[in-house]
């Protein structure tokens, strides 16, 4: 029986994993082995919020070598990360200037000032991407503006998944789904902005041409000399995420669930319009020339913070504790600019607790379920405004990723939505960026297939919608909470 080994390096905000996927094509049976799992958060540099970039390609190498060491040569390697991140090099491969991380503070302001100089509407309409402060044309921005001194050193920019390529292959790739997050490529060409790319101060010759999930980039050589390809899979991890969300029907809605929450739906078409833009839509690129029409939610980064700061170890006991407490005491609003980065998170929300005239949360439970509910009284006004954007309702809500996992959070969510959630997989951006190679090394159709695969293999949890009880009083107060939908990160 033929068996298909296939590495998946899954980058996220807060850890990163290498991850050995099997798939034995007789059967349609695929399996997730964990090779390794790694830590990843911002580190001080100069001044500036960074990701340590070398740490991260050392735990991806010792991944890789460990896999060799057990004799497992891998038919392909595939890399996912979050989006908007850059490296920036120099003709000879070299980096030029610092990995900065886009929660740094560089980019206050430039988003305001884009939106007067270029207008908000005509650099929506170019785009298709929702006005984020840290979008990569921002990041450029503030570069260019405070380092006009590396500028002309600078021969190529490639966000952190083709960077890793880079490191692996020696190959330039500039991968579709992540360049879109970028707010740099025009969704009408589906090429790079050079509008857009002089108001940031880059130049159109630091970007090669974007290519579609799929193709090889080039090959990473083992200890025993095996030559292995190395795909660009879907790179941005919810464009993978997605692509693994056994979507049941068109009128599905996803929402992946982690650091950050994507909540959206898929769409042959973008939403461009004045009704999207003022919704302040994103309209990412997916696999097989889908859209991904989505928000994105501040998410599971509110509680990690929390726990961080409170040195709690042990979510599943959080969670229950949570459960126990009275529901929307205590609201905040996600996506207000202040968490994005405060220095204390559990300071800030207690203190948007106090000034919109509610209790503070004192203790771990009461912060962990002011933040479920806020989270889940969010989720309605996204979806909301996702299906007046569409002009039709949703069937079902699929949530997938680490948050997949927290059942609280997922019953609060099906009962503010009013819809049956299903609740699975949980690594459904490493499953995503399997299923890429698996369709590159053309041992399955197509996404459609993949999805059917998953389902057979991955169960999923079923939460029907219950009484709202606290969460119908919540939903008044949470729609009086600043900002309004129309101003999320602004």
């Amino acid at each position: 029986m033929t068996l298909r080994n296939i590495v998946s390096v899954d980058l996220g905000a807060s850890s990163g994993r290498v991850m050995l996927g099997r798939y034995r094509p007789d059967d349609r049976q695929i399996t997730l082995h964990e090779v390794t799992r790694f830590s990843n958060g911002l580190i001080p540099i100069d001044g500036h919020d960074c990701w340590d970039i070398e740490a991260l390609e050392r735990a991806i190498r010792q991944g890789l070598r460990q896999l060799d060491e057990q004799g497992i040569t891998p038919d392909s390697i595939g890399i996912d990360a979050w989006g908007v991140d850059y490296l920036l090099l120099d003709a000879e491969g070299r980096r030029v200037g610092l990995p900065v991380a886009y929660r740094d503070g560089r980019t206050h302001g430039l988003m305001q000032q884009a939106q007067r100089e270029i207008g908000a509407g005509r650099l929506y309409q170019r785009t298709g991407i929702q006005f984020l402060p840290f979008n990569t044309l921002y990041q450029l921005r503030a570069f260019s503006r405070r380092h006009p001194e590396l500028v002309p050193h600078v021969a190529h920019a490639l966000l952190i998944p083709d960077y890793l390529h880079y490191r692996l292959t020696g190959q330039l790739n500039w991968e579709y789904t992540n360049a879109t997050t970028t707010q740099l490529l025009n969704i009408h060409s589906g090429e790079w902005d050079e509008e857009l790319l002089a108001w940031a101060g880059a130049k159109a010759a630091w970007f090669g041409r974007p290519t579609v999930p799929g193709n090889t980039v080039g090959h990473w050589r083992t200890a025993r000399g095996a030559r292995v390809p190395v795909i660009a899979v879907a790179t941005h991890d919810t464009a993978s995420a997605v692509l693994a969300t056994p979507l049941q029907d068109e009128h599905a809605a996803y929402l992946s669930s982690g650091t950050w929450s994507l909540m959206g739906f898929e769409s042959r078409q973008p939403y461009t319009d004045a009704a999207a833009l003022a919704a302040n839509v994103t309209n990412e690129g997916g696999a097989e020339g889908r859209y991904r029409v989505l928000k994105n939610i501040m998410g599971l980064w509110l509680l990690q913070r929390v726990c961080d700061e409170l040195n709690i170890a042990d979510l599943c006991r959080l969670i229950e504790d949570a459960a126990a407490q009275p529901g929307c005491r205590s609201l905040i609003h996600p996506n207000a600019p202040r968490f994005i980065n405060p220095p204390g998170m559990v300071r800030e929300i207690q203190d948007a607790c106090i000034e919109q005239g509610m209790p503070a949360p004192q203790t771990p439970a009461a912060l962990a379920r002011c933040i479920f509910d806020s989270l889940a009284l969010l989720y309605r006004q996204v979806l909301d405004d996702l299906q007046s954007l569409r002009g039709q309702p949703f069937s079902r809500l699929h949530i997938v990723g680490g948050g997949s996992q927290n059942p609280l959070l997922n019953q609060l969510c099906a009962n503010a939505c009013g819809i049956p959630l299903s609740a699975g997989p949980t690594e459904a951006s490493t499953l995503g960026n399997v299923g890429s190679q698996l369709i590159a090394l053309e041992e399955v159709a197509d996404v459609a297939t993949f999805r059917r695969v998953l389902a057979a293999n991955f169960p999923q949890q079923i939460f029907s919608p219950q009484p709202a009880g606290p969460l119908a009083e919540g939903w008044l107060r949470f729609q009086t909470l600043t900002p309004s939908t129309k101003e999320l990160c602004l």
